[in-house]
């Protein structure tokens, strides 16, 4: 990969569909929160935020079965879970836009320099993509965290074990040939990263997209139980304690307002007004992460972007992803073609059946 002239994973294939013009029949702000406070409802959770922007105009709904908290909900920071990759692929795509990597670094040789790579080794961009042949998670992680199984099991798994685990994995498939979603590969790609650029994962983050974006409200970590969303269990009566990540940081360790979650994904609708450092920077990066890599399942229905899951709907692609903690759950999307942004949140840890998922995708579909 590093032979490409354009930096990986290269610029979309084709522009996203422009917003058409707004019909007159659009949802007024009013009606629009209605139907915010429906999908809080039918979430069903102990806090829950759905937050959508619009061309940059925001609606934003809060409710939950609980007593309301006494900081607003939708200015606590919550977890947001696998739907942190997104912030991950951002990252890494940034980092290769500025000429720092390329993508086709072997990520055992970032760990351990003297190692030998052989003919067909793992690389970032497999991690990033879900195709390193890794499992969701290392052999020996149930076995680990079963003690903590209900509290904090991440925790018990640090980032040396996640990059010793990796170095002595061998795939049973060549790199690059097959897809399975693994928490594991971009957690490596988090450390490997690391070793590569010789900056911690949380400065990488900060210095290349949570200041650059003016995202004051997210971090990596638990800071002042005050402003930090509780988490519940499936019952939505017990809290949970903090979700500590462990050496899975760069996979799922994200805690964010509902604000800065929309500033984010706003960012992906309006690249260029993003960037305060150039075309090629920022901007290429945002527009990079939108770039389909890898398709699918039966006539390739199933597609992926760096950090993004990618459907068709009626007027162009919808991106999206999600994630949950021990006891919170989050929901990011955007759709270029109607300029539309959608945030959603809830304190209450995934269930059968649960609605969340399903209610905010449903929400980002119809608008």
């Amino acid at each position: 990969m590093s032979d490409r002239t354009t930096p990986w994973p290269g610029d979309p294939e084709e522009p996203d569909p422009v917003p058409p013009p707004r019909p007159a029949a659009e949802p007024s702000d009013a009606e629009l929160r209605e139907r915010l406070a429906a999908c809080v409802d039918a979430v069903d959770a102990p806090d829950a935020v759905f937050a959508v922007s619009r061309a940059g105009r925001r609606v934003v709904h809060r409710g939950g079965t609980a007593p309301p908290p006494p900081v607003p909900r939708d200015e606590l920071r919550y977890e947001i879970g696998s739907a942190s990759k997104t912030f991950t692929g951002l990252l890494l795509a940034r980092l290769i836009r500025r000429g720092l990597l390329t993508g086709g670094e072997p990520a055992a040789a970032c760990l351990d320099p003297s190692r030998p790579t052989g003919p067909d080794p793992v690389t970032l961009a497999h991690l990033i993509t879900h195709t390193a042949g890794l499992p969701a998670l290392p052999r020996d992680f149930y076995v680990r965290a079963l003690p903590a199984w209900r509290t904090n099991p991440y925790a018990r798994y640090p980032a040396g074990r996640v990059a010793a685990a990796f170095l002595r994995y061998r795939p049973r498939h060549r790199p690059g040939t097959r897809w399975c979603y693994s928490n594991f590969g971009v957690a490596v790609l988090g450390h490997a990263v690391a070793a590569a650029t010789g900056t911690a994962w949380a400065d990488l983050l900060a210095a290349h997209l949570l200041r650059p974006l003016g995202l004051h409200g997210t971090g990596l970590r638990a800071e002042d139980t005050k402003t930090e969303a509780t988490g519940h269990t499936k019952d939505g009566r017990a809290p949970v304690p903090p979700f500590d990540a462990g050496g899975f940081e760069a996979a799922g360790a994200i805690r964010a307002t509902p604000h800065d979650l929309l500033t984010f994904l706003e960012a992906h609708l309006d690249p260029a007004g993003a960037d305060s450092e150039g075309p090629e920077d920022l901007a290429a990066a945002l527009g990079a992460v939108r770039t389909p890599v890898l398709r699918r399942g039966l006539g390739h229905r199933h597609v992926h972007t760096v950090g993004w899951f990618r459907h068709p709907v009626e007027g162009g692609p919808m991106y999206f992803h999600s994630g949950a903690t021990l006891g919170q759950q989050a929901f990011l999307g955007f759709r270029p073609d109607t300029g539309t942004a959608l945030a959603a949140v809830c304190t209450r840890r995934f269930r059968h059946r649960d609605p969340f998922v399903t209610t905010a995708y449903g929400l980002l579909a119809e608008l």
